[in-house]
């Protein structure tokens, strides 16, 4: 038989050797990291692109959205641009988003910049889009500032801009990742025009690639400033680029550890309430409170440096010049 102290000095063995595995096993497991963003259209209904009508636009982005099995997006609207022109069948083509299981949201009447403005014109204009959007199936109480201009450095206009939102019910539409894809749409449209021919396998790996490195961009940002992982929300345009695209970028989101969610979970999120006092009140939330918790430029994704963009565009898609 083991003497007792042999026995007392065994079992202390087994203590040393197993007590920290089971604390470990009974420690409360950490929640695994959460990638989570929504997917937002502005300028809906748009005009003409490089490659489709409006109505060719609106039916591939709906079936694109569809196929990749996206949850519900939202379209913000600028209702001055439906009736005329290139938008004749705008309201039919919002009624498709819809009906497809998208929401609408106020995006101002007739997009304008809000620094060239008084403030109470400037909210008179989204009152007229609240004329045609209120009681609509699929409306949200959402407006976002276009341009992302929230009143730059006057804070008088800022502040006057929050206090009439909510006096109005209205939530600011707010962005946390974008990567310029207006840009891109607009290089892509110059190219059409003069005649260039246009990559197209490159220009959809650029546009996938920068909305999925924004996305990771503005979520490493977010983590360091306020310490955990809101829902983000991604900024697009209703443009041809997104018709093209926007199924293949859904699928390289998850490819990337994402998980793609409603409008209406990312709106959900308590990062909403948050407005930053910063210097100028124009850009994403996620670049706000980056620069009100000291972070140093830049704060903002690399591309949505406009010259390196076209530099990129033009080595990639056009086959012109250098880029990286």
């Amino acid at each position: 038989m083991l003497s007792s102290s042999r026995r007392w000095a065994d079992t202390a063995l087994l203590r040393r050797l197993f007590l920290p595995l089971l604390i470990l096993l009974l420690l409360p497991v950490p929640a695994a990291a959460q990638k989570m963003i929504a997917l937002s259209f502005d300028d809906a209904p748009r005009g003409r692109g490089a490659f489709f009508t409006p109505e060719e636009r609106t039916a591939r982005i709906i079936a694109e959205l569809k196929k990749a099995e996206a949850p519900q997006a939202v379209f913000f609207v600028n209702p001055a641009a439906i009736g005329h022109g290139d938008g004749a069948h705008g309201e039919a083509q919002l009624a498709a988003y819809v009906a497809a299981g998208h929401v609408i949201a106020n995006h101002s009447n007739s997009h304008p910049h809000l620094s060239g403005m008084t403030a109470e014109a400037y909210l008179a204009d989204i009152d007229a889009a609240e004329v045609w959007l209120k009681g609509r199936p699929g409306y949200r109480p959402w407006f976002r500032f276009p341009f992302l201009d929230e009143g730059g450095k006057d804070k008088v206009k800022r502040d006057a801009l929050r206090a009439g939102l909510a006096a109005r019910g209205l939530r600011n539409g707010y962005v946390t990742a974008e990567s310029s894809d207006w840009h891109l749409e607009s290089l892509t449209i110059q190219a059409a025009k003069a005649g260039k021919p246009i990559d197209r396998a490159a220009l959809g790996d650029l546009y996938v690639t920068w909305h999925v490195e924004a996305a990771d961009y503005a979520d490493g940002l977010m983590q360091k400033v306020i310490g955990r992982q809101p829902v983000q929300v991604m900024l697009l345009h209703e443009t041809d680029l997104a018709a093209l695209y926007i199924g293949d970028l859904v699928r390289a989101l998850r490819g990337a550890g994402w998980t793609v969610v409603s409008a209406d979970t990312a709106y959900a999120d308590p990062i909403g309430a948050l407005m930053p006092d910063v210097p100028s009140a124009q850009g994403t939330l996620t670049e706000a409170l980056a620069w009100a918790a000291g972070v140093p430029a830049p704060r903002w994704y690399r591309y949505n440096d406009t010259a390196l963009a076209t530099a990129e565009f033009n080595a990639k898609v056009l086959h012109e010049g250098g880029g990286e």
